[in-house]
């Protein structure tokens, strides 16, 4: 059996990358049955379980990377999606600087090209330094990068906050970035 910790990696996977991975679908906003959910892991075979476990990744993940509904009949990673789902996200008006993490061995093609959402639906920003750095730190040696949101909201520029408190926006063009020494 995996750790909860494994197991809630798979279901990041399945929830923001690879739903038809255990042959399950997300609605628009990506939502997915969690009984469908949990059938679909367990049939995969590599992991087991049930729905108090379930209850206990979502409850206790360091990160929150998910949400339930009201009766906790559906589920959804809060961000970091690479299909398109409208996770329902409210715009706000960030802080004056946000801050973003990333390694060293990307800092040439962000200098050249700003922040730009690749993979997923948006550019991911941190309210603090001490977390940009730990995300920069899962890519190598962490390189910070100081995001001029006071300019960018001045320019038309939208964010967004997640459930979990990561602040969102479509891109960071290199005239909002400052590297940190």
């Amino acid at each position: 059996m995996r750790s909860s910790d494994t197991t809630s990696k798979f279901i990041s996977l399945i929830l923001r990358h690879k739903p038809e991975a255990i042959g399950i679908t997300l609605d628009g906003h990506g939502w997915a049955d969690v009984d469908a959910l949990i059938r679909g892991i367990n049939a995969a075979g590599d992991y087991r379980l049930d729905r108090d476990q379930l209850e206990e990744i979502v409850r206790t993940d360091a990160k929150q990377r998910y949400s339930f509904n009201e009766d906790h009949t559906r589920i959804r990673a809060n961000q970091g999606h690479s299909i398109p789902v409208d996770v329902e996200l409210e715009q706000k008006i960030p802080p004056a600087v946000l801050y973003h993490g990333t390694g060293e061995k990307y800092v040439a093609s962000i200098d050249r090209q700003g922040l730009l959402a690749k993979s997923r639906l948006y550019v991911h920003l941190s309210a603090d330094v001490e977390t940009a750095r730990k995300v920069g730190s899962r890519h190598g040696r962490p390189v910070i990068y100081t995001v001029d949101c006071r300019r960018m909201t001045e320019d038309g520029h939208i964010f967004y906050q997640s459930a979990n408190q990561v602040w969102l926006t479509a891109a960071v063009p290199v005239q909002y970035l400052k590297k940190q020494p």
